[in-house]
C-alpha cells in the first residue's frame, strides 16, 4: 500500500490519512469523535482541578481567621502577623497585609492578600489588584467554608461544561474559517475533495492538536509537566493543527481527468 494511499476507516483522528478519511464520513460520525475527545479533555479538567487546585483552597479557607472581611477597599483580620494560609504544588495563598515580601513559596501561583490590594505572583510575572471600594467580602471560615462547600462541585460542572461545548464550538468556527485553504490545496493537488468534504477535514485536524494537549494537562496534573512545558505545548497543538491541514488533503485519491473527446469521431 502506498504512503498516500486514501483510507476508508475513518475513526482515528491521529495520523494525516486517517483526518483525511474523515472527508467521506458523515457529520455524524465527525461529530461522535470531537465529541469523545472533548469529553476526554473535560475530564481532564475536571480531574485537575480536583487534584491540584481545589484542595489547597480548602485548606487556605480553613486557616482564615473566624473573624474578618474586605469592606470599602480594606482588609480587615484580626492577626496582621504575615503567615502562609495554604501551598500546593500548584497554589498558595499568604496573608501578608503590607506586602512585606517575608514569605515566598514555590508554587506556580502564589496569591498574597494585603491590605488593600491582592499581588499574584507566576511564571508571568506579577499582577495587583485592588480590593473593589464598592464591594464587600468574607475573609473568614467562618462564612466562606460552607460556601465552598455548597459551590465547589458546581464549579466543576460549570467548568466541565465549558470546556466541552467551547471545543466544540471552536472547532466548528476554525473549520469554517480553514475549509478554503483545505480545498485549495486539494484543488492545486488535484485530489478529489469538495467543499464540504473539505469541511470536514478541516474539523478533523484540529483533533490531533487536542489530542497533544489533552496528554500534556495530563502530565501537567502528574507533575511530569511544568507551566512552562504547558504553555510550550499549548502553542504547539495550534502548529499541529496547520500541519494536517497542509498535510492531509495529500493522502486523498486523485481526481478523475475528465474524458478526451476525439471531435473527428
Amino acid at each position: 500500500m502506498s504512503a498516500l494511499t486514501e483510507s476508508a476507516f475513518a475513526w482515528e483522528p491521529v495520523t494525516p490519512r486517517g483526518v483525511a478519511s474523515f472527508s467521506r464520513a458523515s457529520f455524524e460520525r465527525l461529530f461522535v469523535v470531537q465529541a469523545l475527545l472533548a469529553l476526554v479533555v473535560a475530564l481532564l479538567i475536571v480531574w485537575l482541578l480536583a487534584r491540584g487546585f481545589f484542595p489547597t483552597v480548602d485548606a487556605a479557607i480553613r486557616q482564615l481567621p473566624d473573624t474578618g472581611n474586605i469592606i470599602r477597599g480594606e482588609l480587615n483580620t484580626p492577626d496582621e502577623t504575615p503567615r502562609l494560609l495554604a501551598e500546593g504544588r500548584f497554589l498558595a495563598f499568604i496573608v501578608d497585609p503590607k506586602h512585606a515580601g517575608e514569605i515566598r513559596s514555590p508554587a506556580q501561583f502564589q496569591f498574597e492578600f494585603g491590605s488593600d490590594s491582592l499581588l499574584i505572583f507566576s511564571f508571568f510575572g506579577v499582577a495587583e489588584i485592588d480590593y473593589p471600594s464598592d464591594q464587600s467580602f468574607y475573609f473568614n471560615h467562618t462564612d466562606l467554608q460552607p460556601m465552598w462547600g455548597a459551590w465547589a462541585p458546581e464549579i466543576l460542572a460549570l467548568a466541565a461544561l465549558a470546556v466541552f461545548f467551547g471545543l466544540l464550538l471552536s472547532w466548528f468556527l476554525l473549520a469554517t474559517i480553514y475549509f478554503l485553504p483545505v480545498w485549495l490545496i486539494a484543488f492545486f493537488a488535484n485530489r478529489d475533495l469538495s467543499l464540504l468534504q473539505s469541511w470536514r477535514v478541516a474539523g478533523a485536524a484540529l483533533m490531533p492538536g487536542a489530542l497533544l494537549m489533552a496528554l500534556s494537562l495530563w502530565f501537567y496534573g502528574l507533575g511530569a509537566f511544568d507551566l512552562i512545558k504547558l504553555c510550550f505545548a499549548f502553542g504547539m497543538h495550534f502548529l499541529i493543527g496547520w500541519v494536517y491541514l497542509l498535510v492531509s488533503p495529500f493522502f486523498l485519491r486523485h481526481a478523475a481527468l475528465p474524458e478526451k473527446v476525439n471531435p473527428f469521431k
